[in-house]
């Protein structure tokens, strides 16, 4: 459980107004902020650890760039006192943060920040927040998600965890794990115990839920397992199954696409409560990888219908179905953005994988990155940063790019790592 409550300072009157320091995230070529993000105070190397996860999530957003403590002129000693800003400015920090943590009487922690534009003399925001022992890296993660709100007007994506998949031995018998961790890589924890294969991991968009395929009884069956309970619950069998599911935005239905009886592969829905399904597509060709929209009124999925597999979108009841790409290449695994206005994809052409995406009409075509063997991009919440897995060095690991293409990160995993899910937002 972690609590929160605003801060608040008055700005020293004789400083002159000046609006103050914004970031705008949607020009095309957006350069880094520099930020100075000082030691919290007090908790011994809890204020330092706490400082530098902030440090190290805002920069690996690719719109900050923490400045190296060895140039700060000012050693801040009480966080809650307005600082001298001509110290900040002489460095060119144009947004600074200071903090502190403590421990309270009960055995919390209590941490607290304080958000300043260095040019302006004004304090931006501030909060504190109190948590668990447990919690100390969420609560790091949710002081980087307000800083970067309050600089680019949009929610951050740093206190959010990706399931994945854990692979590791030899190629040729390789121990497949379903895990989970902070987007960061940190605290990894193992949801399967590699007994069997386990496949394709979906969060829910509306909880703390994954949805994934397991080949334990040697035919391909659906959960659906809650993250802080362990509770699985079987959603059935489906030994014609040609993609995994996906969750509706509700969280009340599963849409994925099957092979029956007459060979042909279409999509189906799947209503969680009555277990019913319907079928979307009735085509001759494979239509697979389905995505819902985030207002669950459209679905896009690929077909090889044309002659090769292409991008086509339709109506969550199947109406309507419209093929939006027409590059050259193959497309796969389109996934709608959070926010509704882009489609990611994989891309194979020339013997080349390419991550990118396109607006919902399939114009506007941008490919954000190019390499050997990579696929399967999931979206941030905020749908400003894909992650996706790529194939080096003997086996899968986690990268993430943002829109621009520029701003490209390997994700740090001890095993080989491929399938990434990203959550929403933690609560």
């Amino acid at each position: 459980m972690i609590t929160a409550m605003a801060l608040g300072m008055t700005a020293a009157a004789t400083l002159p107004a000046r609006a103050l320091v914004e970031l705008n995230v949607n020009k095309g070529n957006v350069e880094p902020l520099p930020i100075a993000i000082t030691d919290f105070q007090g908790g011994d190397a809890l204020g330092a650890e706490i400082s530098g996860i902030v440090s190290a999530d805002l920069k690996r957003s690719g719109l900050f760039a923490p400045i190296d403590k060895s140039a700060f002129i000012e050693k801040i000693s009480n966080p809650d006192a307005t600082p001298r800003f001509e110290d900040w400015k002489v460095i060119n920090a144009q947004a600074l943060v200071t903090g502190s943590v403590s421990k309270e009487a009960d055995g919390r922690v209590r941490a607290q920040y304080r958000l300043w534009d260095t040019f302006a003399g004004q304090q931006m925001s501030g909060e504190q927040f109190f948590a668990n022992d447990a919690n100390t890296r969420r609560v790091a993660h949710i002081i980087a998600d307000a800083i970067y709100e309050r600089l680019t007007g949009e929610k951050g994506y740093f206190d959010t965890r990706v399931v994945f998949i854990d692979e590791s031995g030899a190629k040729n018998a390789r121990k497949k794990r379903l895990a989970i961790m902070d987007q960061d890589g940190a605290n990894v924890r193992y949801l399967s115990d590699g007994r069997s294969i386990v496949l394709t991991p979906r969060f829910s968009p509306n909880r703390q839920e994954i949805t994934y395929m397991s080949y334990e009884s040697g035919q391909p069956r659906v959960y659906l397992l809650q993250i802080e309970t362990g509770q699985r619950e079987l959603v059935g069998n489906f030994p014609g199954m040609t993609f995994a599911p996906r969750f509706s935005p509700d969280g009340q239905k599963v849409i994925m696409s099957l092979l029956r009886e007459d060979g042909n592969s279409n999509i189906f829905a799947m209503d969680l409560r009555s277990r019913s399904t319907t079928r979307l597509t009735n085509s001759t060709a494979i239509d697979t990888s389905p995505s819902y929209s985030p207002d669950g009124s459209k679905v896009v999925f690929t077909s090889d219908r044309g002659g090769r597999a292409q991008i086509y979108v339709m109506g969550a009841d199947g109406s309507g179905q419209t093929r939006i790409s027409f590059g050259d290449g193959v497309y796969s695994t389109p996934v709608w953005s959070p926010r509704g206005d882009l489609i990611a994809f994989t891309k194979q052409t020339a013997g080349e994988f390419q991550i990118g995406v396109m607006r919902i009409d399939g114009s506007g075509e941008r490919i954000l990155s190019t390499g050997f063997q990579q696929e399967g991009p999931t979206w941030a919440p905020n749908g400003r940063v894909l992650m996706f897995f790529r194939d080096s060095a003997g086996g899968p690991k986690l990268v993430s790019v943002d829109l621009t293409g520029r701003n490209e990160q390997p994700i740090p995993t001890a095993n080989f790592a491929s399938d990434p899910a990203w959550s929403p937002l933690l609560e």
